[in-house]
């Protein structure tokens, strides 16, 4: 039994436990209930509160905004008024200024109406004493046409006919008078100018020479450019054109030729081969290939040189190009570029005296011998090839003019061209400019080559030994062995036919034939 109530005692003690604990549990959560209300109730207190604030701070603002957009409507309608009122007057003034001006005007104009009326009663006036004047005129003229038994044409006709007689005579005086004045004072303003001109450009006259001596480090070197059986000396000959003269003079080699460019080209050429130590033939062919380069380039320096020199601007590069050239060019022994920045310069000089164009002189004086660059390769004189080269390249007409009158060709229409025409007489008359034995020897080495190439199948003609011999040149598919002396009898032939000459020309063919194969 006490086992059984102590079970039913614990039965009834968990019982009461737990509904005890569900009383509890319940009135926790009808606690927690109730919190939660309160909670819920006083955040919608706040809400309430809050958004009554809201309203209130909404309301406030609104009002300060209202008040603030009062004032600046009552601020710009007080401006907006002021600014009317200020107009108002302006125009009133306007008004007042134009209503001044007008009542001015109708004052000028009433006195400028009395003015006109009296003017035309004056002018009335007048054209009535005009008649009278010319009625009294006339009737004088009638009674001096009846004393003088002449009419007044006849009157004028003897006049002007004594008048005439009186003044032929006076006018005869007076015009010699002014011829010789003008003709003393032009002299002498000539000589001031020429002799400023003169002394203000002291340009050197140097002397060209027909040959260049190369150095040489050993006299060995002379049978290393002569090569086996003469074939390197052939080789360049024949590539330049220049003559190798290999004598007794110690350690040097000089070169031979009329052309100052192929002799430069030579002179290049040997020195490189000389310098590098491999001479043969293809290594010879390009070293003249640079040779020539090399002299090409200083063909464009010397013309950009005579530009800035002579102070001339805008020039054509092919112009600048011929330019260059002519500092390969002589003649009568005077280099041709240096004669002609010397005629640029006093062409420039004089000009500014007279108060000409100084510039377009300059250029006109550079360019007046440019057709002696061209000279060896067209054919006419070099006024009319540098007329055609300035014209090709749209230099002005003055400058054309100037370049086709500097010899006289044509007579001088501008100033500037008789400066050109001045200025290259004196540059060629100072002394030792010119050599007129040089020249002709130039044109008879010319004229030798020029009948050389002229026939057909020849590639290139070179006269050396001082003209005395002459190396041509022929393409091997157009001229065979047989043909070869044929072309050299009519050479020999044409030349005894048409030029002079001392001694004897020897006229030396070569046809050369090449394989060349490359191995891979």
């Amino acid at each position: 039994m006490p086992m059984e109530l102590l079970i039913g005692f614990l039965i009834g003690a968990v019982l009461a436990g737990v509904i005890s604990g569900s009383i509890f549990f319940k009135r926790g959560i009808e606690y927690r209930k109730a919190q939660a209300e309160n909670a819920i109730g006083s955040a919608e207190k706040e809400a309430e509160r809050i958004i009554e604030a809201a309203n209130e701070e909404a309301d406030s603002k609104k009002k300060i905004a209202l008040v603030e957009a009062k004032d600046e409507i009552h601020k710009s309608r007080t401006e907006l008024e002021k600014e009317i009122k200020d107009r108002r007057s302006e125009l009133s003034r306007q008004e007042r200024r134009i209503q001044q001006k007008e009542e001015s005007l109708d004052k000028k104009t009433d006195q400028f109406e009395k003015k006109e009326e009296q003017l035309q009663k004056k002018l009335k006036a007048a054209d009535e004493k005009l008649e009278e004047a010319e009625k009294i005129k006339k009737s004088e003229m009638d009674v001096l046409e009846k004393i003088s038994q002449l009419t007044t044409e006849q009157a004028k006709e003897q006049l002007l006919s004594m008048l005439d007689a009186e003044l032929v005579h006076e006018k005869a005086l007076r015009i010699q008078q002014n011829e010789q004045q003008i003709k003393e004072t032009c002299e002498e303003k000539a000589r001031a100018l020429i002799s400023l001109a003169v002394s203000k450009c002291a340009a050197d006259q140097v002397s060209e020479t027909a040959v260049s001596v190369v150095p040489l480090p050993s006299d060995e070197m002379k049978g290393r450019i002569i090569g086996r059986e003469g074939r390197n000396i052939r080789t360049l000959e024949t590539l330049t054109g220049v003559e190798l003269i290999i004598d007794d003079t110690p350690e040097a080699i000089t070169l031979s030729c009329f052309d100052p460019a192929r002799r430069e080209v030579a002179r290049i050429a040997l020195e490189k081969l000389i310098a590098d130590g491999r001479i043969h033939p293809a290594r010879i062919e390009e070293m003249v290939d640079k040779a020539k380069r090399e002299v090409e380039h200083r063909i464009k320096q010397e013309g950009e040189r005579a530009i800035l020199e002579t102070n001339v601007h805008g020039m054509h590069h092919e112009l600048v190009r011929l330019i260059g050239r002519l500092h390969y060019r002589t003649s009568y022994r005077q280099n041709v570029l240096t004669h002609s920045i010397e005629v640029a310069h006093l062409c420039g000089i004089m000009a500014s005296e007279l108060g000409v164009d100084a510039a377009c002189a300059r250029r006109a004086g550079l360019l007046h011998d440019v057709g002696k660059a061209l000279s060896y390769e067209i054919e006419g004189s070099h006024v009319q090839i540098g007329v055609d080269v300035c014209r090709k390249y749209k230099e002005s007409p003055e400058i054309i003019h100037a370049v086709e009158a500097h010899h006289g060709d044509v007579e001088c229409r501008t100033v500037i061209a008789a400066l050109v025409q001045a200025a290259d007489a004196i540059s060629a008359a100072r002394p030792g400019a010119r050599n007129e034995n040089y020249e002709n020897y130039i044109k008879r080495l010319e004229k030798l080559e020029e009948i050389c190439s002229s026939y057909e199948g020849v590639e290139k003609s070179y006269a050396i030994q001082a003209g005395r011999e002459v190396r041509i040149m022929v393409v091997p598919e157009q001229v065979n062995d047989e043909k070869m002396v044929l072309v050299a009898r009519e050479i020999a032939k044409r030349i005894e036919n048409e030029m002079q000459y001392p001694g004897q020309i020897k006229v030396h063919l070569i046809r050369e034939s090449r394989a060349i194969e490359y191995a891979k």
